[in-house]
């Protein structure tokens, strides 16, 4: 699929960075992970480090201090340990399954990383989920934490989303999968650390502008159908369909190669799309922007670059 897909998606326009520290980030997550328990054979152990999550944390926010890098890419493997559990290890085969742990990490979100313990039905997922809160905590800026913790309560509740569908063999369509991949896909707590690592922390009024808030929702949608179109090929096999391919396919009654087709034109207008915004934006001139858009272009070309070289999909 990487062959079609490196074919087919308009390479973003925007330079391919790494931070410098990436091996130091790599070496200091792996240990996170362990020391929280979140890994418990070797095959799983195996799967995410064929993520990489150090190395897309890398690309997607190619400075900054490096402690608030690693804190990026503790939640992309937290993440990619919550979505594995989820699609392959069977906790999200079921709503009833998934709602305890939903609930129990809900808990933790609600304690908003102050609370001094975790409850223990929350397990290591939980534990690990406070020790991002409570780090974010310590940065006092309560209004990008309060997004943080908002953002992954968006996250958890999709989830279950996900396994409503799978649960009934629901098939969504395409205008419901396009909203609900935005939280699925867990790109707006990952956009909200981005922006504590580059400073990049606009006030209420410009946060709340609609025609940032379109560049936010561009940037996440890219983000989110680039992974679908690389990881089709992993993904077309399974039942629930949980990919922007086969949700078109679907819909339109096309067949595989014509529903490719269509999810990369689709990302490729959507690129066009943001290009056009972030240059409106650019041309007001105000630079407290510049940060915000800085780190949605990394995300864009972090995720195709990731794409390109990470063993998660292939």
């Amino acid at each position: 699929m990487r062959t079609f897909a490196v074919s087919a998606l308009r390479e973003p326009p925007f330079p391919a960075r790494r931070h410098d520290g990436i091996d130091l980030l790599a070496g200091e997550t792996a240990g996170w992970v362990e020391s929280f328990g979140l890994i418990s054979s070797g095959h799983r152990l195996s799967r995410l480090r064929r993520a990489d999550a150090a190395g897309l944390a890398a690309r997607a926010c190619p400075e900054g201090p490096v402690e608030r890098v690693r804190l990026l890419a503790d939640l992309v493997s937290w993440l990619f340990v919550m979505d594995d559990a989820c699609d392959e290890d069977g906790l999200g085969e079921a709503p009833t399954r998934l709602a305890p742990v939903v609930a129990a990490l809900l808990d933790v979100l609600d304690g908003q990383g102050g609370t001094a313990t975790v409850p223990a039905e929350a397990g290591p997922l939980g534990a690990a989920l406070h020790d991002l809160c409570r780090r974010v905590r310590a940065h006092g800026r309560s209004a990008l934490l309060l997004r943080f913790v908002s953002r992954l309560r968006d996250y958890l509740l999709a989830l279950l989303w996900e396994a409503a569908n799978r649960e009934h063999r629901r098939a969504p369509g395409v205008a419901e999968y396009v909203q609900m991949r935005r939280h699925t896909g867990g790109v707006h707590p990952s956009f909200a650390l981005t922006d504590l690592a580059l400073d990049g922390l606009p006030g209420a009024a410009l946060r709340t502008d609609p025609a940032l808030l379109t560049v936010d929702t561009l940037a996440a949608d890219l983000v989110c159908w680039c992974n679908d179109v690389f990881s089709y090929g992993k993904e077309r096999t399974a039942p629930d369909g949980h990919n922007l391919v086969t949700v078109i396919a679907r819909e339109s009654g096309q067949d595989e190669a014509a529903a490719l087709r269509a999810a990369a034109d689709r990302f490729n207008d959507a690129l066009e799309a943001y290009l056009a915004a972030e240059a409106d934006l650019l041309a007001t001139g105000n630079e407290a922007l510049r940060p915000v858009l800085t780190a949605r272009r990394n995300w864009i070309r972090a995720t195709y670059d990731w794409s390109l070289v990470a063993a998660r999909y292939a």
